[in-house]
């Protein structure tokens, strides 16, 4: 909830709609649009891989092995490319990113995980992608008055869930599940509107890695209150399922999350808060090609509608 604004699944905390936008600098490189497309693509194809993950693996079991992978590999990374020191941080910090990483890995991408055994992978971005509409009713509540251009795509934003989750509308889905990602999206926002307020670690690479081993550990005792281990069987998980785990563990965690660091301080964030919109319609399109999800009218109504209302937030708060 890639890395993953529909942040990224990966477990950054950054929300584009709490930063202020940079500088329009000169024309857009080879480099940015090459990293800009990595994070449209992988992060729109994590909603695919946790679907066939999930097919044959417990969802908090599989959730906190990516994690607990991902967060080591990426530490080494930081310390390769920034040195030992770049992964220092205060008992403040780590407190406030274990918390960060908690709201938004186990509550919101843990959700999500769940969801999707029964909610199709297109549908599910869809839905995660109302984060930024709800980033912005926290920051309503929290005394920031948004320009009603950003209201007017809130309420065009929910008006989109409406069609996506109506009981009449959404065929054979579960309301159940799709509520649970519903719920997940917004407690995405929160831990988003929190990493804003909070004193974070000043290097985000480091303060994802600390994200992520928080959200690994807790997937895992969530896991074992549901006793997913007791009931796990090695031998039952689909080669698929594994490769779509390892995808997660390095494109979606570590090649996306990097790409998507380093876009943040070579582009405007104007640009690169577009994922926030482009990365459900990745998600849509993979589903239908690889899933043989169905594209009913609803969800192409109620996603269009959605997508637009993001478009029309993103584009106010820039």
């Amino acid at each position: 909830m890639s890395s993953t604004a529909p942040r990224p699944p990966a477990g950054t905390a950054r929300s584009p709609l709490t930063k202020a936008d940079a500088p329009a600098g000169p024309r857009i490189s080879g480099a940015v649009g090459a990293a800009l497309g990595i994070v449209y693509v992988v992060w729109g194809s994590t909603y695919l891989a946790i679907r066939v993950v999930v097919e044959t693996m417990p969802p908090f079991l599989s959730a906190a092995a990516r994690f607990l992978a991902a967060a080591p590999l990426l530490a080494l990374l930081v310390t390769w490319r920034q040195g030992p020191g770049a992964l220092r941080v205060t008992a403040r910090q780590f407190g406030s990113a274990a918390l960060v990483g908690l709201l938004l890995l186990v509550g919101g991408n843990g959700l999500l995980v769940l969801a999707e055994r029964s909610v199709p992978s297109g549908m599910a971005a869809l839905l995660v992608a109302s984060v930024p509409l709800w980033v912005v009713l926290l920051n309503l509540v929290g005394g920031r008055r948004p320009p009603g251009a950003t209201l007017a795509g809130v309420g065009l934003g929910l008006l989109g869930l409406l069609v996506l989750t109506s009981p009449g509308l959404s065929g054979e889905l579960r309301l159940g599940g799709l509520l649970s990602v519903v719920a997940g999206a917004v407690i995405w926002a929160v831990g988003s509107f929190l990493a804003g307020r909070l004193e974070m670690p000043a290097n985000p690479m480091a303060a994802s890695v600390y994200e992520m081993l928080a959200g690994g550990v807790g997937a895992l005792l969530l896991a074992v209150v549901r006793q997913e281990p007791a009931h796990f069987e090695l031998a039952a998980v689909s080669t698929r399922s594994w490769l779509a785990l390892g995808y997660l563990c390095v494109f979606g965690s570590l090649v996306a999350f990097t790409a998507y660091a380093w876009l943040l301080q070579r582009a405007p964030l104007s640009l690169v808060a577009t994922y926030a919109y482009v990365n459900p319609v990745v998600a849509v399109v993979l589903g239908w090609l690889v899933l043989a999800e169905p594209l009913t009218w609803p969800v192409l109504l109620g996603g269009a509608v959605v997508v637009s209302g993001v478009f029309l937030v993103v584009r106010a708060e820039r």
